[in-house]
């Protein structure tokens, strides 16, 4: 009997303190912010992206990312706290207020990227490579996301050789890692099987990892369709909430403990806590003042137990 091809861990990277509060109406402070993250820590978590360095103009969610990191950096040994940028500046102001590790973002899709950054893919690229030598020289960690890998919202597919392009640029550079970003919930799993299992056969020295967005309702089978290509790298977003400000319809994330209650369920370890990851999605859902996505909030585990009715 043939069964699927599932690995036994998977690693888990918190992103709700980035992409998922960019798109809140309410600014969330720097306590409520710390807040979330205590509790993230409590539930076990060890990687997290924790803001980014843009112009607070256009993320003014963002504009207190180096309080924030003031406020957590005693934890930087044992957690992996990472700041995205979307430029050189963004990397040096990473590097005043302390941050070790970044997250460089660009799209494979011109439009999106110039939307997002105001500059080509292949300027971005360009970028990539100031960024790549400021942080050998600094010793800081970097890793690579692109955008709409899996389709864009202004010109529709993204072609596999154009993916293919951007990414045998960014490998040719050594990079840690680089994820394949779905922006705004367009792919599909056998695209996402596919696309996964020609970019690990091209490149087969480099690591990859994903980021799903629910936007279309297909980002946990997407997430089993990046695990049987034989990523254990994912992004995902507490509570299901974010979006791209700069990508119409970019509705939330893949949800967290959607991910984790997925795979506790089919055996695979986390290393996270379900039950204190909805403990802090509770608590999230009070300082957005919002309903949230996540269906395991809602509904409980799958093996909740309710009391038989008139026993």
């Amino acid at each position: 009997m043939d069964y699927m091809k599932l690995p036994s861990q998977v690693e888990l990277n918190e992103v709700v303190l980035r992409d998922g509060l960019q798109l809140e109406n309410k600014i969330i402070s720097k306590a409520e912010k710390k807040l979330i993250f205590d509790q993230l820590v409590d539930a076990g978590v060890k990687t997290l992206e924790f803001g980014s360095f843009v112009h607070p103009k256009l993320v003014p969610q963002m504009a207190n990312t180096g309080e924030l990191y003031t406020a957590i950096s005693a934890h930087s040994e044992e957690l992996a706290l990472i700041a995205l940028i979307p430029n050189l500046k963004g990397a040096e102001n990473a590097r005043a207020s302390g941050v070790r590790r970044l997250n460089f973002v660009f799209s494979a899709s011109d439009t999106h990227n110039r939307q997002n950054v105001k500059k080509s893919t292949d300027e971005s690229l360009e970028d990539l490579k100031a960024i790549h030598d400021f942080c050998s020289k600094q010793g800081i960690s970097l890793t690579v996301a692109v955008a709409t890998s899996f389709g864009c919202p202004f010109e529709g597919e993204v072609p596999i050789e154009r993916v293919r392009y951007v990414i045998g640029k960014v490998a040719a550079l050594g990079m840690e890692s680089i994820t394949l970003a779905d922006t705004t919930g367009m792919a599909n799993p056998k695209q996402v099987y596919n696309l996964v299992s020609e970019m690990g056969e091209k490149f087969p020295l480099q690591k990859f990892g994903l980021h799903f967005h629910n936007t279309r309702g297909m980002g946990l089978s997407n997430v089993l369709a990046g695990l049987q290509a034989g990523i254990t790298s994912f992004d995902a977003s507490l509570g299901g909430i974010g979006g791209c400000p700069f990508a119409p319809g970019a509705t939330g994330n893949v949800c967290t403990e959607d991910v984790v209650h997925m795979l506790h369920s089919m055996g695979i370890r986390t290393g996270l806590s379900l039950e204190k990851l909805l403990k802090a999605s509770a608590a999230l859902k009070k300082i957005v003042e919002h309903e949230t996505p996540s269906y395991i909030l809602k509904a409980g585990p799958y093996n909740r137990k309710y009391p038989v009715p008139n026993a």
